[in-house]
């Protein structure tokens, strides 16, 4: 577990924000976003106020252990006499008395206070629901890491799906262009009789249909630029654009040697491990109950009464001041709760169960997920070098028809049709190479070793635009 919380150090709050307020930079990018997403991210601000307020379970495990001091204190007014007035004659005095009835203003004060120490001796089930809380407390800050490095991929999702919609939207708008001047162009030979009218409706139709699609995309890149807002809180109409010269190479090293990082490093086996280890324990304590325990308890007492008037007598008697201690080791020992230990202990047998399984399926998911994540980015580098091959083909295509049209060996649908394979090259060829990206980084998150220095990284290659 060192691995892990060496890992989990890596990608803390404090340690990403430091690695990002060591750049300096002036124009917006994914620094600039992913700083502010760490201070405005509500998903991360609440997994982190989770994590605190969890963490405080830690300190409630650990008071069944201390001594308690507990203080007390007490004052008691009495009041005493006949309920009507009483006349008699004194038996020492033989003078004649008179008793007054009952008066809530003379009356008889006593008070006092006190200290309660406590001291647990033996008391296994307390230490290993310390211990049960402990361990879940790692399994938590675990789980606050891998949201840490969730909030790198939701960023880097959010910055390059904008530049991914700003992409698409250009090309689109060239498109509607290129369609534009194909149409004008059409109408001007339909005019003196070169093509048909049909040619100029398919003409119309092509730029019809590039102006709608035009429109849908303008539309997604304002959803694409409020996702990014609603990570920081703050709106970002100029980001900076991925420089045509980053590098699309393989993923570094064989697939064996990330799966072998990824069970060193996974955060979520790390997690899964944690809260496996926190029920075992909690199954302990939960055996325990069945044991005695030994307590120490000390108490003192200072109490102080009033004398008390003894009628008939004719003098008081009584009262005064008294302190008094006692220091006793009591031993309980558990003999029947109307089945409710025994029912507490099989739930925590079901409860290791369950966190066992549940171990074992991340550990296959891990596996499973890995696999695909690797073999994505190999994928993604042999799809974008197609995707760039298939524009090169394209374009040559789109000349040559056009210029067959010039001759009449072509007509305009085919001219059409090869201008769109084109546009649609190039759409593709920009939605792959984000599709690298993204797919790298998820690569690491998988493995459990995306780090800031990924995004410094990865933030070089943005441009000026």
């Amino acid at each position: 577990m060192g691995r892990i919380a060496q890992l989990a150090g890596a990608v803390a709050l404090t340690a990403l924000s430091a690695s990002i307020s060591q750049i300096s930079h002036a124009a917006e990018d994914l620094y600039d976003i992913l700083a502010l997403a760490l201070e405005n991210d509500p998903t991360l601000r609440q997994a982190e106020a989770s994590y605190r307020a969890n963490r405080e379970n830690v300190i409630q495990s650990r008071a069944g252990l201390l001594p308690s001091l507990n203080a007390t204190g007490n004052t008691t007014r009495s009041t005493f006499g006949p309920s009507d007035e009483v006349r008699g004659i004194n038996q020492f005095t033989g003078q004649l008395q008179v008793q007054p009835a009952h008066s809530f203003r003379p009356g008889v004060n006593d008070h006092g206070w006190g200290l309660n120490l406590g001291q647990s001796i033996v008391d296994l089930a307390q230490w290993y629901g310390f211990q049960s809380a402990r361990a879940a407390d790692k399994a938590a800050a675990v789980n606050l890491a891998a949201q840490e490095q969730d909030l790198i991929m939701r960023v880097s999702m959010a910055y390059f799906d904008v530049l991914r919609a700003r992409d698409l939207l250009d090309t689109n708008i060239q498109e509607e262009e290129a369609a534009l001047r194909s149409l004008e162009q059409t109408r001007q030979r339909e005019e003196v009789g070169l093509v048909a009218i049909t040619d100029v409706y398919d003409a119309q139709a092509a730029y019809d249909l590039a102006r709608n699609t035009t429109i849908i995309q303008q539309d997604q890149l304002r959803s694409s630029y409020e996702a990014l807002e609603a990570i920081t809180g703050q709106p970002h109409p100029d980001i900076k654009p991925l420089d045509e010269a980053f590098p699309i190479v393989d993923a570094d090293g064989a697939l064996i040697e990330w799966e072998n990082q990824a069970k060193d490093s996974s955060l979520a086996i790390a997690a899964a491990k944690f809260t496996l280890d926190s029920q075992e324990k909690n199954l302990k304590a939960r055996k325990s109950d069945h044991l005695p325990t030994i307590a120490l308890a000390g108490n003192f007492t200072h109490s102080v009464s009033d004398p008390l008037f003894q009628p008939g007598i004719g003098f008081a008697v009584g009262g005064g001041a008294f302190d008094r201690t006692s220091l006793a080791l009591n031993l309980t020992i558990p003999l029947y709760n109307g089945g409710a230990v025994s029912s507490r202990r099989r739930a925590a047998e079901y409860n290791v169960i369950a966190a066992k399984e549940s171990l074992e399926l991340t550990e296959r998911q891990l596996t499973q997920n890995i696999r695909n994540a690797y073999r994505r980015v190999n994928t993604d580098v042999k799809v974008v070098e197609q995707r760039n091959q298939s524009i090169l083909s394209a374009q040559t295509a789109l000349e040559a028809t056009e210029l067959g049209a010039e001759v009449g060996t072509r007509n305009i649908v085919e001219v059409l049709r090869a201008r769109e394979n084109l546009y649609r090259a190039l759409r593709s060829y920009a939605d792959a190479r984000y599709t690298y990206i993204l797919d790298s980084l998820f690569l690491k998150q998988t493995a459990g070793i995306l780090t800031p220095q990924d995004v410094i990284e990865l933030n070089e290659w943005l441009s000026e635009g």
